[in-house]
């Protein structure tokens, strides 16, 4: 294993539910949930939130790796609404992959074409002219070339996976929608430790914290971590670097910063050895 070769990851978009552009939300970001993965020439995209749309602008002015592998967190509309407007799914010489929980056999293409239907969207699914495959993966790895990807099913209110990618020694553990306590979620007996066991010691976690213990208190059930839990099981998990992920519509620039800062503090008085940060649409950085 070649430790020596980083890991890149790019934030192209961090917030949750709908996309929310403006000036209080200009620097976290206000696109939705998608985030690059690139291990050599290896493209992973994690989730096809409407910050997938410059990712694609990006990648075809590169006209570099024409193969690229999409992983799907879930099909809730913040999650797969900017795929239509990936510009490689309209070029016959991309080859694109994507990979997505199926429970019971359901058919992935069916899916995502009926969001393109003419009641939605004024292109035809039939549009697309890149190569596409589609893969179903409820829990288990998958492998590329350079890449190992591993999902788990979590605490959402649809078949819902997080997702651990790993190459050169590095991980980046991606989890933009669950809720770690409270709710009824159907989820099977000892799923906290395996979900321990899943982000151990990973270089990054990208966990969803779109609510505040008070905001909490009234959403219990809606399938969304608070601040405190995120930073609970990175804790547990013994990750290096805590980003929260799947802001809140409601929660500007100046609020996460006020909440980084805190949990921050809170992280020093406790003497862990843990980065913390919320995760800012725009964000480059490397793993190595």
């Amino acid at each position: 294993m070649d430790t020596r070769t980083p890991l890149s990851v790019q934030c192209w978009g961090t917030r949750g539910s709908i996309p929310t552009p403006g000036h209080a939300t200009a620097r976290y970001g206000g696109n939705t949930s998608c985030v690059e993965v690139g291990a050599g020439e290896e493209k992973i995209i994690l989730d096809a939130g409407t910050g997938i749309r410059p990712l694609g602008e990006k990648l075809k002015s590169e006209g570099s790796s024409k193969r690229v592998s999409i992983f799907l967190s879930h099909f809730h509309w913040d999650h797969i609404h900017g795929l239509p407007f990936f510009g490689p799914a309209y070029d016959p010489t991309y080859e694109i992959r994507i990979v997505a929980p199926a429970p019971d056999g359901a058919d992935i293409e069916d899916i995502l074409r009926a969001q393109m239907g003419p009641t939605h969207f004024p292109i035809p699914y039939d549009a697309l002219s890149a190569k596409i495959s589609f893969h179903g993966m409820n829990e288990g790895p998958w492998e590329g070339t350079k890449v190992r990807v591993r999902s788990i099913r979590v605490r959402h209110a649809s078949f819902t996976v997080a997702y651990r990618v790993e190459a050169f020694g590095r991980s980046v553990v991606f989890i933009p929608d669950n809720e770690l306590v409270g709710g009824d979620h159907a989820t099977p007996g000892g799923w906290m430790g395996r979900m321990i066991e899943f982000a151990s010691g990973a270089d990054l976690l990208l966990h969803d914290a779109m609510f505040t213990n008070e905001e909490y208190r009234t959403r219990e059930g809606w399938g969304h971590s608070t601040f405190s839990q995120a930073l609970e099981l990175a804790e547990q998990a013994s990750v290096k670097r805590l980003d929260f992920f799947h802001h809140s519509p409601n929660r500007s620039d100046e609020e996460l910063d006020g909440i980084v800062r805190h949990f921050r503090e809170e992280v020093g008085v406790r003497g862990l050895k843990l980065d913390i940060h919320a995760a800012a649409e725009g964000t480059r950085f490397t793993l190595g």
